[in-house]
């Protein structure tokens, strides 16, 4: 290959000209672009308001994260994590809550007047 403003022979993996310092491959110095993994940010701000909804998304986003070279993957993680924490949490304060509310119903129920 040669440089398009000096005219010498360059290396064809060359980025720039070594003799006058002149980009000479622009495809090499450009960042190649990159896809998101959609799923697995929309996962991720589920897993907040919408647990089971994050769950699911951030599972999807998950498996897909090969597809984007594994961008994505991390967030995926982390929503699947704090979704699941979520759900765990919410389920537990459920069963309290109709612990509770049996027990105040026998109680009341065992009263007599």
């Amino acid at each position: 290959m040669f440089c398009n403003n000096c005219g010498r022979e360059i290396d064809d993996k060359a980025v720039v000209c070594p003799n006058c310092g002149v980009v000479a491959n622009k495809q090499a110095l450009a960042p190649e672009s990159t896809k998101s993994n959609t799923l697995a940010i929309v996962g991720f701000i589920c897993s907040f308001l919408i647990p089971i909804v994050g769950l699911i998304c951030s599972i999807i986003g998950y498996k897909k994260a090969h597809e984007y070279n594994d961008n994505g993957k991390s967030l995926a993680l982390a929503g699947i994590i704090i979704s699941s924490v979520i759900i765990i949490i919410a389920v537990v304060f459920i069963i309290i809550g109709i612990s509770s509310i049996l027990s105040l119903a026998s109680a009341i129920g065992g009263m007599s007047y």
